[in-house]
């Protein structure tokens, strides 16, 4: 994993969910991996946000349908309080209102119950080295409403760009965003789900030089995070 630790130091986790089991499973799966501590458990909403705020976590695994507060608004609360802690939603749900809810409130990743251990620590290593993280089929709904989204978006960006001299195109997709042929290169592969160090190797290029590029393609979109940076991309069409 790519993210920043003190030599020994283990990641923190709060986990929220309301299924005794199910967070059980959780833990277990978190403790036999050896990289991870989980620092709380709560089994609602507000439970998870007052943890949040005493133990200043790395990372909150958090179930949507929880009682006294949903995931979804105790997502937005420990993203407001605590940008840089990650969060992942980790739910039953996939309709559609469920993911973007989940996304609109930052949440960095989007997995289903139905995955296995092995699949589990996969999402929470892609999260914590900075890249976003959907299940599979999660990332079929998005990409889907994307291409909606985008069909009715390009029309009127191909009329306001006619004129523009900046790098318009890019892979026959229309850029209002005046992003390099490189930005471009980089924001695909975040879509695609790489992290930075993947992105890196991917392109032969220094991770440091992935971060510029980031900062670059988030104040171009004018998102704060790799996330809103993928959806936004995704939604306009440009990837």
């Amino acid at each position: 994993m790519g993210y920043d630790l003190p030599v020994g130091a283990k990641v923190k986790v709060v986990l929220a969910e309301d299924d005794e089991p199910t967070r059980f499973w959780l833990k277990l799966t978190l403790n036999q991996s050896q990289t991870y501590e989980v620092v709380g458990q709560a089994g609602d909403g507000r439970t998870c946000v007052d943890l949040v705020n005493q133990n200043k976590p790395d990372l909150v695994l958090m179930d949507i349908g929880m009682p006294i507060m949903d995931g979804v608004e105790a997502a937005r609360l420990v993203k407001e309080a605590l940008p840089d802690t990650k969060v992942i939603m980790f739910t039953s749900h996939d309709t559609d209102d469920s993911v973007f809810a989940a996304l609109s409130a930052g949440a960095d990743g989007y997995c289903l119950k139905t995955l296995t251990a092995e699949q589990l620590l996969k999402a929470i290593s892609t999260v914590m080295d900075g890249a976003a993280w959907l299940d599979p089929g999660i990332a079929r709904k998005v990409l889907k409403a994307a291409s909606q989204g985008g069909a009715k978006e390009s029309e009127t960006e191909k009329q306001s760009d006619k004129t523009d001299a900046s790098p318009a195109k890019e892979g026959g997709q229309s850029n209002p965003f005046a992003l390099s042929q490189r930005e471009m290169e980089v924001l695909q592969l975040l879509v695609d789900g790489l992290s930075n160090q993947e992105i890196a190797d991917k392109l032969c290029l220094g991770t440091e030089t992935i971060k510029t590029h980031m900062r670059h393609i988030m104040r171009k979109l004018a998102v704060s995070d790799r996330t809103q940076a993928a959806i936004k991309a995704m939604r306009s069409g440009i990837v």
